[in-house]
């Protein structure tokens, strides 16, 4: 499964980066590609590095103004001319999606996935891994929307709130037909 992991470049405090080494190492030990930004800085450092520690393919995606920021030696990069651009490869080469702790970037990435799914432009699984309670006044926001009648769809049509990677990996293995097990099959 090729999945897509929309995040922070920034360099953060361990209550984020040991929970998404921890997410990174099951995409790896599973046999799965990440799909990420490209970076090799910050969080997407982070997160690389654990795949690749552990046996996962690299795809990244990083874009003309911040490519000398890109990590060297994946399985494939491809720089975009502009961010939009960027999202639509991310997206193109995703079976799943998973939006980690991150900034602006971060939840602009993450609206258009969601904006996308409830028009029923793609039917990727998404996964918001709300990471030391960082997307709680996200996901209230998102309750109240659908509460208020401004989603079109049931939220849990659009979106999976998991808490911890574990959980995360085992909503996208049982969502994406063809994927993997927790056991590797």
């Amino acid at each position: 499964m090729n999945i897509c992991v929309f995040l922070s470049a920034a360099d953060l405090d361990d209550r984020y980066t040991r929970p998404a080494r921890d997410f990174a190492r099951l995409i790896g030990k599973a046999g799965h590609t990440l799909v990420w930004g490209g970076s090799d800085s910050g969080l997407m450092k982070v997160v690389a590095d654990g795949v690749h520690e552990a046996g996962g393919r690299l795809v990244g995606v990083s874009v003309d103004f911040l490519s000398a920021k890109a990590r060297p030696g994946v399985d494939d990069m491809v720089i975009a001319r502009d961010l939009a651009e960027r999202k639509k490869l991310l997206l193109a080469r995703a079976d799943a999606v998973v939006i980690m702790v991150g900034g602006t970037g971060t939840l602009d990435e993450a609206t258009e996935i969601l904006e996308l799914k409830k028009h029923g432009r793609t039917e990727k699984p998404v996964v918001l891994l709300n990471t030391a309670g960082f997307y709680d006044g996200l996901q209230e926001q998102f309750r109240r929307m659908e509460e208020e009648g401004f989603l079109p769809r049931p939220l849990a049509e659009l979106v999976h709130f998991a808490q911890e990677p574990a959980g995360a990996m085992a909503y996208l293995e049982a969502s994406v037909v063809g994927a993997p097990g927790p056991d590797g099959r």
